[in-house]
């Protein structure tokens, strides 16, 4: 079965972090799927100055280790200086390279020196194939537990295209590939300075990855998008989850012939 990185795209507070990861696990449980409980601890790329960028660092990593605990998943968040990878991998299980960072070699190095997996989301601006030199970087530090995820392609100026051919020839470099169904419906560089997106498109995309190979989902989920902090565009709604996750088995045992 595929697995499942999902959460909140960031720490707003713990209430909403818990009531999401609760809800993940229920689901997730029901349907066999692995999770892994993904939210950001900082945001480092926002487009706006005044944009949310989290809450105190410290508290919110604190979070991230009582959602380990309190429901034995792993997670997931950023890092996206190479200073931080150290502390962080104390709280957490895998270590995330946001796409605009995928070839920051120091980055990709101090993530891969930690020990912990490291997932590896593609740039909107790289090719699937070239990919492999973030790998190569990782893999050069003895730790051979990678992820590559696709996210879109930037197309224009205002718009992101999955090509699901990255899923094959991604996974030719072997490791595992996932497919974010949330950020890829993103309609980035909106005048306003937030960026857009179509959450429509999320079932669309995820059960394309699942048809296409991907070893993985990722999706960002909140209980009221429209409130959220950050990604309002293009997070999941939460009580969509299931329905759509459902349809996602299906696709796979029909693939895997199950």
């Amino acid at each position: 079965m595929f697995f499942l990185i999902a959460g909140p795209c960031v720490i707003e507070n713990e209430r909403l972090v818990f009531t999401v990861a609760e809800h993940l696990k229920k689901v997730t449980d029901k349907l066999g799927i692995k999770l892994i409980f993904k939210s950001s601890y900082k945001k480092a790329n926002r487009t706006k100055l005044d944009s949310f960028t989290g809450i105190d660092r410290a508290e919110a990593l604190r979070i991230l280790a009582r959602v380990r605990k309190e429901f034995d998943v792993p997670v997931i968040t950023d890092i996206h200086e190479s200073w931080e990878a150290g502390e962080v991998a104390e709280f957490v299980d895998y270590l995330q390279i946001p796409a605009f960072l995928c070839r920051q070699t120091d980055l990709l190095l101090a993530a891969g020196r930690t020990g912990k997996p490291v997932n590896i989301k593609k740039g909107q601006f790289m090719s699937p194939e070239a990919m492999r030199f973030a790998v190569e970087k990782v893999y050069s530090t003895g730790n051979k537990n990678v992820l590559l995820t696709e996210r879109g392609t930037t197309f224009g100026y205002h718009d992101l295209v999955v090509d699901f051919r990255s899923v094959p020839i991604m996974k030719s470099l072997g490791v595992p590939v996932v497919v974010d169904s949330t950020h890829s419906v993103q309609k980035p560089n909106q005048t306003a300075g937030v960026t857009g997106g179509d959450p429509s498109m999320i079932e669309t995309i995820a059960l394309a990855a699942i048809a296409t190979g991907a070893d993985g989902l990722f999706m960002e989920v909140h209980p009221n998008p429209a409130q959220a902090l950050s990604d309002a565009a293009s997070q999941l709604q939460m009580n969509k989850v299931e329905e759509i996750l459902t349809k996602c088995v299906d696709v796979y045992k029909a693939v895997h012939k199950q």
